[in-house]
């Protein structure tokens, strides 16, 4: 095998290979042996196949695997050889495929980074800490009990507050003309609550029943019904009754309503669920100040290919977003120019940290257990309740829909490998502080 390096800037690398035609047809030759000894033909006996059929009805499919497995083969040699990693699938041009000559091609690509370890014990980094106040587990216990109220009606005739319950009929109208759906009969309303049209049930504030009364709105320009899509309607409203919302108290009896046996074991849980979220929040702000530290640290080249990659998928997701009308406010006053230019920061960035993520978990031999990848498939099965056991055959049939699961648990063991060896101090703080968006 000859190989010429025909390219060599930066990371990228071109090398023109030439494998002989020799070689090419004595694998052709080995295979079509081992072919012959099983193939079936009608009127020959199994094995009994004679070489000069076998060549002449496989020989193009058998001379076509060989081509693409010599070009396979050479180009990782050449790699093996040289002790180059590719970042990327290499490109391939085949020059010569003539079956009388040496096959020529042309192979493209571009390398891995030499990429140093980070002294981590360099890296001071700050864990904030917050604990469940008692207001905090309260407040959440009330909210338990606002979900295990009772509506109790309301015997004496006045007007409707807030949060209560007025039940009404209702006619909507375009033009005063009634459109479809737009009526229904005994309907519990929650006053000032939500799932109408915008300024519909706080419009029902003070009616009493066996009052009538008209109110108008503007249905949402982006209201699923095409036909009442930005348009102004009004509804004419009986209220017939009146409920109030009667809370449970706080007790024994309304843990039991929740599972638990007594009051004390229900604030256990709120406390531990609370404390979670506080420890996600902290979580996610370490982690986030120790990528910044090792992005500080980075300082190596990057595969061209992949930045270009990371910046167009974050470039077409910003032009849907300004489709959508859901474009970031800081945004939306920087012209196209200012915003290529962040984004292409922030696309080598993620590049840059993602390669020394991985080189770090290649290098100090972390990797994903197949135990920790089906707790994570039986995780991401859960978010489906009443679908889980498609969600898991989906993953069992298709491996690479669940190795999507593997990236995330594979950069949450490097970054505890690394916050294991960063010198890391813990600062109790308040939620407040702990919620407060860290400047960028």
């Amino acid at each position: 095998m000859q190989v010429t390096e025909t390219l060599s800037d930066g990371l990228k690398r071109g090398y023109t290979i030439v494998v002989p035609a020799a070689d090419i047809e004595g694998k052709r030759t080995t295979r079509l042996t081992e072919l012959a000894k099983t193939v079936k033909l009608a009127g020959f006996r199994p094995g009994k196949v004679p070489m000069g059929v076998v060549r002449s009805r496989f020989g193009s499919a058998v001379m076509s695997e060989v081509l693409e497995e010599s070009v396979n083969d050479a180009t990782r040699k050449v790699l093996s050889d040289r002790g180059l990693r590719s970042a990327t699938q290499p490109k391939v041009e085949v020059v010569t495929l003539d079956e009388a000559q040496d096959l020529e091609f042309k192979v493209e690509l571009e390398l891995m980074p030499d990429i140093a370890m980070p002294d981590f014990s360099t890296i001071e980094l700050v864990r904030f800490k917050a604990t469940p106040s008692d207001e905090a587990v309260t407040k959440a216990l009330d909210e338990m009990a606002a979900r295990a109220k009772e509506m109790v009606d309301v015997p004496e005739v006045r007007p409707a507050a807030t949060g209560e319950v007025l039940v009404c009929d209702f006619l909507g109208k375009l033009d005063g003309e009634p459109f479809p759906g737009g009526a229904a009969s005994d309907m519990d309303i929650e006053v000032g609550g939500s799932g109408f049209i915008p300024g519909f049930t706080e419009q029902l504030a003070g009616m009493s029943p066996g009052e009538a009364k008209t109110i108008s709105v503007t249905f949402p320009a982006e209201y699923g019904a095409a036909e009442l899509a930005g348009k102004d309607a009004t509804f004419d409203i009986t209220a017939k009754a009146l409920k109030r919302p009667v809370l449970p108290a706080v007790d024994d009896e309304l843990a039991k309503k929740f599972g638990f046996e007594a009051l004390d074991e229900m604030k256990d849980l709120i406390r531990g669920q609370i404390q979670r979220e506080y420890d996600q929040v902290s979580r996610m702000r370490i982690k986030r100040l120790l990528l910044d530290a090792l992005a500080a640290r980075a300082d190596f080249p990057i595969p061209e290919s992949m930045a270009t990659g990371e910046f167009d998928a974050i470039w077409q997701r910003l032009e849907q977003d300004r489709k959508n009308g859901q474009i970031d406010e800081d945004d939306k006053a920087k012209d196209d120019e200012t915003l290529k230019a962040e984004y292409k920061a922030i696309a080598d960035r993620r590049v840059r940290l993602g390669l020394l993520l991985a080189e770090i978990g290649r290098a100090k031999e972390i990797i994903v257990s197949p135990d920790e990848m089906m707790r994570a498939m039986r995780t991401e099965a859960g978010r489906y309740p009443g679908q889980e056991q498609q969600i898991m055959d989906l993953f069992r049939k298709n491996p690479n829909v669940a190795e999507t699961l593997r990236g995330p648990i594979f950069e949450e063991k490097v970054v505890d490998f690394i916050l294991e060896l960063a010198k890391v101090t813990t600062t109790d703080v308040t939620p407040e502080e702990l919620a407060r968006e860290p400047e960028a």
